[in-house]
């Protein structure tokens, strides 16, 4: 396709390779069409200089350039006009459940776990414009930051407005999160439902027992992804809040309940990630996005405008309009 153009047989751009063909036995013809008069000498012979043996030629450029409209024309160009529309079949509900405790400060990623986790999990929601999502925080107790709902906006701001702070009590309740999620999807009509739980912890805190959250979320046919996040040994973590509010940070221990994590995921048909670095989270965040594939039924419209009449039409006109000249003013040099 060439300028919103497109040619449904271009195979006729093939017959340009005659014009060069025509052009060389039109100069070949043309020499033996001249005749010649040799004389000793031109004196008493009245000189005239005639524009028309010269002119003769865009006769034969007429008919050339005819020729190159008849064959773009059965080419056949037209433009192409595509609207599509796009029909949901399958609409999924995602809730994030995001551990929001102090160890989420730590800085073995970058800039720390709670902001890289932000980062990851906002191109997550931009990449699903045809589901819901909610948000539940959780640290030594869980809440509900944002039900599940299809304005990415919403989200995006919930998401972006999580802090750390001391007015959840401290503490993993890693049942408790899981739970509170499960109550904000529990009553979807979705065709299929998911919860992402993170934790960079083990479950210390809350009133709900793991295990008993994750029967729920199978009871009501949910999904979950669960998340390890942090390094595999020591990280530079929180230990004390200074006087001026600031963290002092000392290398700390990564404890992460894996075990917990990978039987919360296999009971309820998910799968267990650990996230050790920004890229390995991202890539994490990536697969998840490519195991829940929402369905979508895309029409395409197409509207095509053929040009080959105007092509023709200008072809005829010069044709018509050689042919007029040679008739009339090149007609003594026929």
């Amino acid at each position: 396709m060439l300028g919103g153009i497109e040619f449904v047989n271009k195979e006729f751009f093939w017959l340009f390779l005659l014009l060069p063909l025509l052009i060389l036995w039109y100069v070949l013809t043309h020499k033996k069409q001249t005749a010649e008069l040799k004389i000793s000498t031109i004196k008493g012979f009245k000189l005239t200089n005639s524009w028309l043996p010269k002119a003769k030629h865009a006769l034969f450029v007429m008919r050339l350039l005819a020729l190159s409209l008849v064959i773009t024309a059965l080419a056949r160009p037209r433009t192409v006009d595509v609207s599509t529309k796009t029909k949901t079949t399958r609409g999924i509900d995602i809730v994030i459940a995001i551990d929001v405790s102090a160890s989420m400060l730590a800085k073995d990623l970058l800039p720390n776990r709670l902001e890289a986790l932000k980062v990851v999990a906002s191109e997550f929601i931009k990449s699903r414009p045809n589901d819901r999502i909610g948000i539940v925080e959780y640290a030594g107790e869980a809440y509900t930051k944002t039900p599940i709902t299809s304005d990415k906006a919403i989200v995006l701001r919930a998401l972006n407005d999580i802090r750390y702070n001391t007015i959840i009590e401290g503490g993993t309740a890693i049942g408790s999160g899981l739970a509170t999620a499960v109550n904000r999807i529990k009553d979807s009509k979705a065709k299929s439902k998911v919860i992402i739980l993170l934790t960079d912890g083990v479950n210390n805190s809350g009133f709900i027992d793991p295990k008993t959250a994750s029967e729920l979320a199978v009871a009501y046919d949910i999904k979950v992804y669960t998340i390890g996040i942090g390094t595999n040994g020591m990280a530079l973590s929180p230990v004390q809040i200074l006087p001026n509010g600031n963290f002092r940070y000392e290398r700390q221990l990564v404890e992460i309940d894996e075990e917990l994590m990978k039987d919360i995921a296999k009971a309820t048909g998910g799968k267990y990630f650990r996230a050790d670095n920004n890229k390995k989270l991202e890539a994490i965040y990536d697969e998840i996005n490519q195991l829940e594939k929402t369905e979508v039924e895309e029409f395409k419209y197409s509207k095509y405008e053929e040009k080959y009449r105007p092509l023709i039409l200008l072809a005829f006109g010069l044709l018509l309009f050689e042919f007029l000249l040679r008739s009339t003013l090149f007609r003594s040099f026929n």
